[in-house]
């Protein structure tokens, strides 16, 4: 006798429905079709609408604050000990203020002796011109005898040798007088070297007062008391940051330097700071480093004490800004013919070429491909192709934004 296999035994659930069937059919009524299966909506994606904003791309930038330009203060006289220091770091200081004194004994001593050869050289002028006039009337009287001999010698009164000697007395006192004009000379140029070197021993006097030569803020002092200044010291006296004034030495990646001008907005924020500071662009450089392929802009920053040359800082440049339709980045995607996005119209995928324009904040300006009432895919997954099927959810952000 043959078994029957156990899973050949109908289960429960297709006795109830033979039943369930049969019993239908005995009492005459009709058993409706079963309902066709809705057809399937496909991936949920989420989609955003291209919405109007202000757009404002920016370059970071790091480098050092650096006083825009720097004066370094040094003696302008050699071998004197520094006896008084009026400023320090920090000071603001106005052209020609007095930094710090040099000692003045040495010069001052030697000023006194100068007085006094002053007035030796001006009693030798004074010597030299009463000699002169006593040559010259001696020359007048020695001419005068001469000519009174010559008349007498045509009358035969005087004779030839008196005449002869009277004109050796002539040229005689021509040489005295000569000689006298040649020391009263001589003595007018000792007056005037007494007087150059008083003019010389004034100046390293005031000298002896070193000055600022413009107006700033100290950024150093090497100065200190019982030192002797010497100008060949590898450090000067005091370092001066002129009108204050304080840079940005940013070093910039060399593909970006095309797109920065003199003139642009930089929002900088040095260490430390918790807002940042507004600068521009003042200057660009001319090269680009070989080694690291960076350049370098100067962004000027507005006086602030609080600024400190040395310090780290960094900078957005404004690079351009305008209102326009954007999408968030992830929902631009590139191939080898551009940039396109992924829109959904009536439940399917399609493809745009896009134009992209600014950057910015985790968005991109489009140009030209879409508009404000096209459904963009916000995250245009590479497993989406133009053509299939989703169910597009618009994100509550885009809403938000939207109005």
């Amino acid at each position: 006798m043959l078994r029957r296999p156990a899973s050949a035994s109908p289960s429960p659930r297709l006795i109830s429905a033979a039943l369930a069937l049969a019993l239908a059919a005995g009492l005459g009524l009709v058993v409706p079709a079963r309902a066709a299966a809705p057809e399937a909506k496909g991936l949920t994606v989420s989609v955003v609408r291209p919405h109007d904003q202000e757009l404002a791309e920016t370059l970071l930038v790091t480098g050092s604050l650096l006083p825009r330009e720097e004066l370094q203060v040094g003696p302008e006289i050699e071998g004197y000990r520094v006896t008084e220091i009026l400023a320090e770091v920090g000071d603001k200081v106005t052209k020609g203020q007095v930094l710090a004194r040099l000692s003045r004994d040495v010069l001052e001593t030697q000023l006194a002796q100068n007085t006094a050869n002053a007035a030796k050289a001006k009693a030798a002028i004074a010597q030299q011109k009463a000699s002169l006039d006593q040559a010259l009337a001696q020359e007048v009287e020695a001419n005068s005898a001469v000519e009174r001999t010559r008349q007498l010698r045509k009358t035969g009164t005087a004779t030839q040798e008196t005449l002869d000697e009277r004109e050796r007395a002539v040229k005689v006192t021509a040489a005295q007088v000569a000689a006298a004009r040649e020391s009263l000379h001589a003595a007018e140029a000792d007056a005037v070297l007494v007087q150059a070197q008083r003019a010389e021993l004034e100046l390293k006097l005031e000298r002896t007062e070193v000055r600022a030569p413009d107006a700033g803020i100290i950024l150093a002092r090497d100065a200190r008391i019982g030192a002797i200044a010497l100008s060949a010291r590898t450090e000067p006296l005091f370092r001066i940051a002129r009108d204050g004034a304080i840079d940005l030495d940013a070093e910039i990646p060399e593909v970006a330097l095309p797109r920065v001008a003199v003139g642009q907005s930089v929002a900088v924020t040095p260490a430390g700071f918790a807002k940042p500071v507004d600068g521009n662009v003042r200057l660009i450089s001319a090269e680009v480093d070989k080694a690291s392929r960076l350049g370098r802009a100067k962004i000027a920053l507005p006086f602030d004490p609080a600024l400190r040359p040395g310090s780290f800082a960094r900078g957005l440049i404004l690079l351009d800004h305008r209102r326009g339709l954007s999408v968030p980045q992830a929902a631009v995607m590139f191939d080898g013919e551009g940039a396109y996005v992924l829109v959904v119209k009536d439940g399917v995928i399609a493809e745009r070429r896009v134009k992209t324009g600014l950057k910015a904040e985790g968005s991109v300006e489009l140009l030209s491909g879409v508009g404000a009432d096209d459904l963009v895919v916000a995250r245009a997954a590479g497993f989406l192709r133009d053509g299939d099927r989703v169910t597009p959810v618009e994100t509550a952000k885009t809403v938000s934004e939207a109005r």
